[in-house]
């Protein structure tokens, strides 16, 4: 799970050890779950082109940018990646990220 708030995921994303285990994570089909300004994270990683995903609204730009189909829900699963828009979505949030770790970390049953 990578955190939210500005500063946190602004620090990972400059820190190529955090962007080399997010990549490596998300790569091994592992789940990975941000929310906020988390999805900063699978942008630098190179993850989002051609997934669908949200975040916080003021790094909308950034995930298109980065290849990202951006939507304005409060949670999207696409495979084996979740995101989040805001604090007032955790519950939702937390909900997905439990029913994927026990699909075993693949996304939703066709």
């Amino acid at each position: 799970m990578l955190p939210g708030g500005l500063i946190n995921p602004d620090r990972l994303r400059a820190d190529p050890r955090a962007v080399a285990l997010v990549r490596a994570f998300a790569q091994a089909g592992k789940p990975v779950a941000a929310i906020c300004h988390g999805p900063w994270l699978l942008v630098e990683a190179g993850l989002l082109r051609g997934r669908r995903a949200t975040s916080y609204p003021s790094i909308q730009t950034d995930l298109r940018n980065s290849g990202a189909d951006w939507v304005d829900e409060p949670v999207v699963v696409d495979g084996n990646l979740i995101t989040s828009r805001r604090p007032g979505d955790v519950a939702a949030f937390i909900h997905e990220i439990a029913e994927l770790t026990a699909r075993g970390g693949r996304g939703p049953a066709a």
